[in-house]
């Protein structure tokens, strides 16, 4: 699907996952003799430094699983996050809520999310097969409890408070704050946890006064990590599905995910969100959303 979200937030983003390009790397020395090897860039590492430590490369799912046994995340907790996921988000598709936050594409003949499967259970995950270990090595990541492979678009604008008279339209959402964090790349999935605390520092809130918060699930273990680490009510995180369900076209995701949020908080009349969101080889981003339609927001 290629979500459209119009509002106020960080540039969004375009990615076509089945048209990434194959590369092939540099020569290590001048006129090399033989064959190289095409690499895609779909996913994951592309093109790895032999000087790199070995532990930095390993699959994202791998460094998943590193992150399920650090904290102890039983396979039943990602089966049930990842079924309340698809159920989440059925149900906002089938009340309307996305409806103007998608755009159709010329000759696409797509309505709605293709990856959202209603029928989706703890019990019918769990007889998937875990993907990136076995289940003697204590494998517990399948491809139902992870974010599937899609194709996507996103767009948001963003702007002044000038912004508003210039195009016609009001601002959905002020941006209060924003944060960065990177760990070691293996670490990637539990970045979003300081770097949301870094964006609520600056926006000069806690925990206490958010109310609403979109965290991109590119797995349920990572997901699962960074809400225990912030101890806050699950109820109030991805209130209409998440990318387990939807989809996470990398390089869009972060467009989805504000866009989602600022119609969260307007639905709601909360007046602070956290959109948060990984990134592979160590790196999480944050942002801090004020509801514009809460007295004072828009100041």
């Amino acid at each position: 699907m290629a979500p459209g979200a119009a509002g106020v937030g960080p540039p969004g983003g375009v990615e076509s996952m089945t048209r990434a390009p194959w590369v092939l790397p540099k020569p290590a020395k001048p006129f090399p003799a033989g064959d190289v090897t095409a690499v895609s860039t779909t996913l994951g590492w592309r093109l790895v430094n032999p000087r790199m430590p070995k532990e930095w490369t390993v699959s994202l799912g791998e460094s998943n699983e590193q992150l399920r046994e650090r904290f102890g995340i039983s396979r039943e907790r990602q089966d049930e996050f990842a079924a309340r996921s698809h159920r989440l988000a059925h149900a906002a598709w089938e009340a309307g809520f996305y409806d103007d936050l998608v755009v159709p594409v010329d000759g696409v003949d797509l309505t709605r999310d293709e990856g959202i499967r209603a029928g989706s259970t703890p019990e019918v995950l769990a007889g998937l097969k875990p993907v990136f270990r076995t289940p003697d090595q204590g494998g517990t990541i399948t491809a139902g409890n992870a974010s599937p492979l899609n194709d996507g678009a996103s767009a948001v604008l963003l702007g002044s408070e000038k912004a508003a008279s210039t195009i016609g339209a009001d601002p959905l959402a002020r941006i209060a704050g924003r944060g960065v964090m990177a760990l070691e790349p293996q670490a990637f999935g539990y970045a979003p946890v300081e770097a949301a605390n870094r964006a609520l520092a600056r926006a000069g809130i806690g925990w206490d006064q958010v109310g609403a918060v979109e965290l991109n699930e590119a797995f349920a273990v990572q997901s699962l990590a960074c809400l225990d680490a912030w101890k806050i009510d699950p109820a109030l995180v991805n209130q209409k599905g998440g990318a387990i369900a939807i989809g996470h076209p990398l390089g869009a995701s972060g467009g989805r995910i504000l866009a989602t949020l600022a119609k969260v908080l307007r639905e709601t009349g909360q007046r602070y969100g956290v959109a948060a969101i990984c990134i592979g080889v160590g790196q999480g981003l944050a942002v801090v959303l004020e509801n514009c339609d809460v007295t004072g927001a828009a100041q």
